[in-house]
């Protein structure tokens, strides 16, 4: 089992040093790596996973925070949770996320996207928040086309995104791809980890057994493409409260990572929370 935690400038705030130094902390407490989420605007009365929350929350941008992380870190892998794909171009978030991943030495590793559930951010995108879906769809392709492609150019031509002969250079670190995990809590989600995706971050309020059908179906889409289903990966939420009980729980699952963060409103407090975690769950593990 793999540990990660994440952050959130929304709760934490965007001190610059206290963002380093919860990585710090992190990376020495043995977690594998660091996720952010993303909002790109919110407004007065915007809604998040069904709470009402202040318009004025500061959700920094992942990607410049994470590439600002990973020059004050040396091991710790830079994830997302989730990247909003169908809001950003993937020509422009191919060359983003390879430059990251080049001078981090292969640490943008634990990219995570997802379609986002608020319509007025697809609203001030442009984009038509019922074709997000396939749009991501799209993005996915055109992001592992860009990485793979040689120097002789790679075309595409699909519904919202065209191009011929582009040739898109730096590549990944030492890799001519990046792991896209799937980030949702629907079967379309499930699907498109199935047939795109390097693994799944269940999200949701879900009962166990609605969980454990989304994964069967991430799985058996996966066979049924010609994938391997025991390639994916499968990353879960937990509480920085985890039980020994929970965690066999999430074994029997398959989970392959769990992703905590801590709780308590004082930075050094913060800290602490996660060095208890660490010596129940990481400490002597291999």
């Amino acid at each position: 089992m793999k540990f990660a935690v994440s952050y959130s400038s929304a709760h934490f705030g965007t001190d610059p040093d206290r963002i380093v130094a919860y990585a710090r902390h992190a990376e020495a407490c043995g977690f594998e790596g660091l996720y952010l989420p993303e909002h790109l605007v919110l407004f007065p009365g915007a809604r998040l996973h069904d709470f009402e929350v202040l318009p004025t929350l500061p959700f920094l941008d992942p990607l410049d925070t994470l590439a600002y992380v990973a020059a004050a870190t040396d091991r710790l892998l830079l994830g997302t949770g989730v990247l909003l794909l169908p809001y950003r171009h993937p020509v422009v978030l191919a060359k983003q996320l390879a430059t990251i991943d080049v001078l981090s030495k292969g640490r943008m590793r634990l990219l995570t996207v997802g379609l986002g559930v608020v319509p007025e951010e697809a609203a001030a995108t442009g984009v038509d928040y019922r074709a997000r879906g396939r749009r991501a769809d799209e993005a996915i392709d055109v992001l592992r086309l860009l990485w793979a492609g040689g120097e002789e150019g790679v075309s595409f031509h699909g519904e919202f995104f065209t191009f011929d002969n582009l040739v898109q250079y730096p590549k990944p670190y030492q890799a001519t791809t990046l792991p896209i995990h799937v980030g949702g809590s629907s079967k379309a989600a499930a699907r498109r980890v199935g047939l795109r995706g390097d693994g799944y971050f269940a999200g949701g309020a879900l009962v166990p057994q609605e969980r454990m059908t989304q994964w069967e179906l991430a799985r058996s889409t996966a066979e049924e493409a010609g994938r391997d289903p025991d390639a994916l990966e499968y990353t879960r939420w937990s509480g920085i409260d985890m039980t020994d009980e929970r965690l066999a729980a999430f074994a029997a699952q398959g989970v392959t990572r769990v992703v905590i963060s801590a709780t308590a409103p004082d930075p050094a407090e913060q800290l602490d929370e996660l060095s208890r975690f660490a010596e129940r769950f990481i400490a002597g593990r291999s």
